[in-house]
């Protein structure tokens, strides 16, 4: 039975190519295997940016010189409040949407080549699940056009206790939000360990020496965010198990909890720091990755 993505895919080549016999103009806009490699390396510094901001954000607010910390969209919601934000919140809308269809062609149609294998399957699945969250972030963005919050850290923990509200109004709520604690746990673990895993390396086309300089900035990124994820697990899982969605918080107010501690504006300055490097290594594959958009569609997952 033959492929209907791949029936598409034809079918749409041989448009473009008709298009392209018949108009001067379709003749100079680039071939789809460019346009994917440009729209993936935006994704990339999309995604750079945004960490990059996180990064100083949650540093300034440990030097008590800002507010609240905040996470990805409080950065965001952070951004669209300074001059031109709304054109910011667009550009950064864009290119997140960029780099989610960049993840889409990763994870459905292996852009990177991972096979069937279980470790590639997971590789895909992984990247199929950022997917999904970046998207969220890019239409966190794009809301922003229309309202921007005044308190970006207080809109965002009032978001997250609604969700914990609507999840503990269902059957067995409590236990779906002691679940989705444990994902997040998850999430939070496997970024470690891949962080001491992956050669993250091996995707970039530099040489040897620039590749084992941007190397630990991956790993040290990869450790920040998994460790940050760590304490809004342990709340949600808390809020679970006493059914109060008050205990539910956002990621920024978690690293707010963080800092109350023992030692915590000297922790909560290295995982700025690592946000830091997680950005900066997005920009350093926005520059450097080998792209490689599948040269035919393959069937999802």
């Amino acid at each position: 039975m033959p492929n209907p993505l791949i029936s598409v895919r034809a079918r749409l080549a041989r448009l473009g190519d008709f298009g392209r016999r018949r108009s001067p103009i379709l003749r100079r806009v680039p071939r789809l295997s460019v346009l994917v490699e440009w729209a993936a390396r935006v994704g990339y510094g999309a995604r750079g940016f945004v960490y990059l901001s996180v990064g100083v954000l949650v540093l300034l607010a440990a030097m008590d010189l800002i507010g609240d910390s905040v996470g990805t969209k409080g950065a965001l919601a952070w951004l669209a409040t300074q001059p031109l934000g709304r054109l910011w919140a667009l550009l950064i809308g864009l290119g997140l949407a960029a780099f989610v269809m960049w993840r889409v062609l990763q994870s459905v149609f292996d852009a990177d080549h991972e096979g069937t294998s279980w470790n590639g399957l997971g590789t895909r699945m992984s990247q199929l699940f950022s997917a999904f969250s970046y998207a969220a972030l890019a239409v966190a963005a794009f809301s922003l056009l229309m309202d921007t919050p005044d308190d970006p850290a207080a809109e965002g923990v009032a978001q997250s206790q609604t969700y914990a509200s609507t999840v503990l109004a269902l059957p067995f709520g409590k236990w779906l939000l002691v679940a989705g604690g444990l994902a997040i746990f998850s999430i939070g673990v496997s970024n470690i360990v891949k962080a001491v895993r992956e050669d993250f390396t091996e995707y970039l086309a530099c040489s040897d020496r620039l590749c084992r300089r941007v190397g630990p900035l991956a790993r040290i990124g990869h450790v920040a965010r998994g460790l940050a994820y760590l304490p809004l697990a342990a709340l949600v899982v808390l809020a679970g198990l006493h059914a109060e969605a008050a205990d539910v918080t956002s990621f920024g107010a978690a690293l707010d909890a963080v800092e109350r501690q023992p030692a915590g504006p000297w922790v909560l300055a290295v995982a700025a720091l690592g946000f830091v490097a997680f950005g900066a290594f997005s920009f350093i594959e926005a520059r450097f990755r080998r792209i490689r958009p599948p040269r035919k569609l393959k069937s999802p997952l």
